[in-house]
């Protein structure tokens, strides 16, 4: 019995359709590229689930993809022989969008039309870019294994509702039928789909199907029209783009085979197609993107590139094929030794995975090598030498990761990083850059973690760097303060924090200030004391120090210990943080610290004096209101 129910849209999706419909694509011709990848992705899905149940290839082993079109009728139509849908699948897949973060996709949009159309296939909703073109579609399907008269039939108009009612349909698989629009007429011709389908989808490995067209002449010899048979030709290579010779693929080729995987309508940055032979036997081609992804922070989220085994597509995101700190690398890679019922607890047991991980992560490491050494090279363009700049902008943060998780590629990992620095505020310096330009007698690389920019350039704690013309590193990253507790050293270099510890500058302090500093710690000793009763809540320790010029005071970590940057950022997420107190450093030159000892305003004096250096960093004083209260007690 046919059944037929009207349901409605996701709101989210009445608001995506609606974005659609009113020209969302800068360029309407995707339509068919995601039409065509959702197609083939069908056909992936059934040869993974046929592994282990051949019988739901029914009578129809030979996969492919078939684009028919009919003037007349005004459709332009779509079939696959994959996995299909069931009826309930339609529903959900055609009527929701459960996974793909509607709601964060419409945040994004910005209403540029060319940003704003990379995004629909990022957030995999590429199945409602047909209502470009089409003001009404169908789609016709039956899940591989149900009966032929559990088929379905899915109708919308692309406005707030659509149809969906069972049908009897013998072939598995799908088909979507477009009813092309009046303004776009122009895609029901046999040279325009060609040539969409040669751009975009001609690296897809299942053939795609088209009907051959033959001229007829007219009547009585008056004129003709080219008009379609019944004959069927293959109009893509149909082979897997990473099996066939490098020489044999172009720059195009490679760039629009990315941009299928990924989904990402810009150019990779670099990419490396490699065959690798040995004990272990697979065929890598993986890329570097151009931009970072909305949800490259959520290391929860499954990402990785695409696993084939003997061309057999396996499964996407194969997490364990690289490690997590390079999850925004894209590609395929194919294995020929991996067992073909292959799964992610297997894969993380592996041998074999464990050697193409390995490989892997050195390859893309040597891909970012060559990216960085264009930055100095000469004779290469200002492209090129823009490359590894862009490239450490939108990724450089997750590459610091790797400091913490992978030893074996520490030192790489190192010499990849890029900081701003108190001579550039563009984060362009290598430690070999700083290590280069390090004054004579200089024994260390300094550098201060903080929120942003402006709080690391206006930190106190930099005063006698500057005064001194010390270059420091300024780290503004939040994984910096995490991923610098892995790192002790640059090529025989010590990394020192300048906001950890007493500042020594070894052989840049001369003689007379270092005895300066003993006399006023000595001379201070009373002051000293007093302080550390006044803070002794607050303060771990109170000493009189050499690295402050203009400001009265600063707070530092004691050696070993917990910044105070670093435990606000663990508190803000939630974690517990060890009770730990910072040091408070006072400049015994500063007035304010002179005059400390002889006013009446002792106790009040001495707290302003750390909640304002606790200010200087971006902290917040325990106790704002107090503070407030102080402040003015003071100036009444």
């Amino acid at each position: 019995m046919t059944q037929k129910q009207t349901l409605s849209f996701q709101a989210e999706v009445a608001q995506l359709l609606h974005l659609v419909t009113h020209s969302l694509y800068s360029n309407k011709e995707i339509f068919l590229r995601e039409l065509i990848s959702n197609a083939s992705d069908a056909c992936d899905k059934l040869r993974f689930e046929a592994l282990n149940n051949t019988a739901l290839y029914e009578d129809a082993p030979n996969l492919e993809v078939r684009v028919d079109f009919d003037k007349q009728a005004r459709t332009l139509t779509i079939t696959d022989n994959g996995i299909g849908l069931s009826q309930q699948e339609a529903i959900d897949n055609l009527g929701t969008i459960a996974k793909s973060g509607t709601r964060e996709f419409m945040n994004r949009l910005s209403g540029d039309q060319k940003s704003d159309a990379q995004l629909i296939g990022q957030f995999g909703v590429g199945f409602y870019s047909g209502f470009i073109v089409a003001d009404k579609i169908t789609v016709e399907s039956r899940r591989a294994g149900l009966k032929p008269e559990e088929g379905v039939r899915w109708t919308s108009g692309g406005a707030g509702d659509f149809e969906v009612e069972t049908i009897t349909r013998p072939e598995r698989g799908t088909r979507v039928t477009l009813h092309v629009r009046e303004d776009a007429l122009d895609y029901l011709s046999t040279w325009k789909l060609k040539s969409i389908i040669g751009k975009y989808s001609d690296h897809i490995s299942l053939p795609i199907l088209m009907r051959k067209e033959e001229w007829k002449e007219g009547e009585e010899g008056k004129g003709g029209e080219m008009v379609l048979t019944d004959e069927w030709e293959t109009v893509n290579q149909a082979s897997a783009l990473w099996t066939r010779p490098k020489k044999d693929i172009s720059d195009e080729q490679y760039q629009e085979f990315y941009k299928q995987i990924s989904h990402d309508a810009e150019a990779p940055l670099a990419w490396s197609h490699n065959r690798v032979e040995g004990s272990t036997e697979y065929i890598q081609l993986l890329y570097i993107p151009a931009h970072a992804p909305f949800d490259l922070w959520n290391r929860e989220k499954a990402a990785g590139v695409k696993l084939y085994v003997k061309r057999v597509f396996i499964m996407d995101d194969a997490e364990s094929l690289l490690p997590i700190y390079l999850r925004f690398v894209k590609g395929v890679i194919d294995s020929s030794d991996l067992p073909l019922n292959v799964s992610r607890e297997l894969l993380q047991e592996s041998r074999d995975v464990k050697a193409i991980r390995e490989g892997s992560t050195k390859r893309v490491l040597g891909m970012l090598e060559d990216l960085a050494k264009l930055e100095k090279e000469e004779g290469a363009g200002e492209e090129d030498k823009a490359k590894y700049g862009k490239f450490h902008a939108e990724f450089g943060a997750v590459l610091k990761e790797g400091l913490g998780e992978d030893f074996g590629n520490r030192e790489r990992l190192a010499k990849l990083l890029r900081f701003a620095s108190t001579q550039s505020d563009a984060a362009d310096v290598s430690f070999a850059d700083y290590k280069a330009r390090m004054k004579e007698g200089q024994e260390a690389i300094y550098y201060i973690t903080a929120d942003s920019l402006a709080a690391a350039k206006n930190s106190p704690q930099l005063e006698v760097f500057r005064k001194k013309g010390i270059e420091v590193l300024l780290m503004t990253d939040r994984v910096d303060e995490w991923a610098l507790n892995y790192l002790h050293e640059f090529e025989g270099t010590p990394l020192q924090s300048v906001a950890k510890g007493a500042v020594d500058l070894g052989k840049l302090q001369d003689e007379a200030e270092k005895k300066a500093a003993e006399q006023a710690a000595e001379t201070f000793k009373p002051l000293l004391e007093k302080l550390r009763a006044a803070l002794k809540d607050k303060a771990q320790d109170v000493r009189v120090t050499t690295r402050l010029v203009d400001s009265p005071a600063c707070l530092v970590a004691s050696d070993g210990g917990m910044s105070t940057q670093l435990a606000r950022m663990l508190k803000q997420a939630g974690q517990k943080v060890p009770d730990t107190k910072p040091v408070l450093e006072v400049n015994a030159e500063h007035p304010l610290v002179k005059k400390l000892d002889t006013s009446p305003h002792f106790d009040d004096l001495a707290n302003i004096l750390f909640d304002q250096a606790l200010l200087a960093e971006g902290g917040v004083p325990e106790d704002p209101a107090a503070y407030v209260k102080r402040v003015n007690a003071l100036l009444v």
